[in-house]
């Protein structure tokens, strides 16, 4: 079993990895006003979504203690995050606030798995 959680942990930080990869390739964009989202990031969200409810159902299962409250918070930032891609990926140019919010709430999201324990 722990093999699959490691698996689906690698598979997690991928999704992650194109998230804020995509965002960190369209920043030059950004501070022209052209950026827009990229398929990839919608890509990335949405592994990140799945893995991470399969992570917590397999720790779950093994009996592992699951914090709620962080899982809830990184879950709701993530279906912001989601949303935002998901409603504006087919716009040719994506207003800088909603593009901004995306990579900030992006870190957010990193920064409570590595440091929230």
């Amino acid at each position: 079993m722990d093999v699959l959680i490691h698996l689906f942990v690698g598979l997690h930080i991928i999704g992650i990895a194109a998230l804020l990869g995509g965002f960190l390739t369209q920043m030059k964009a950004m501070g022209r006003g052209t950026a827009r989202f990229v398929p990839g990031m919608l890509h990335g969200a949405f592994t990140m979504l799945v893995t991470g409810v399969i992570l917590v159902g397999l720790n779950e299962a093994q009996g592992h203690h699951v914090n709620s409250i962080k899982i809830g918070i990184k879950l709701a930032l993530l279906i912001v995050i989601l949303g935002l891609v998901y409603v504006k990926r087919d716009e040719e140019t994506v207003d800088k606030g909603s593009f901004a919010l995306v990579g900030a709430l992006t870190t957010a999201n990193i920064f409570i798995a590595v440091l929230w324990t």
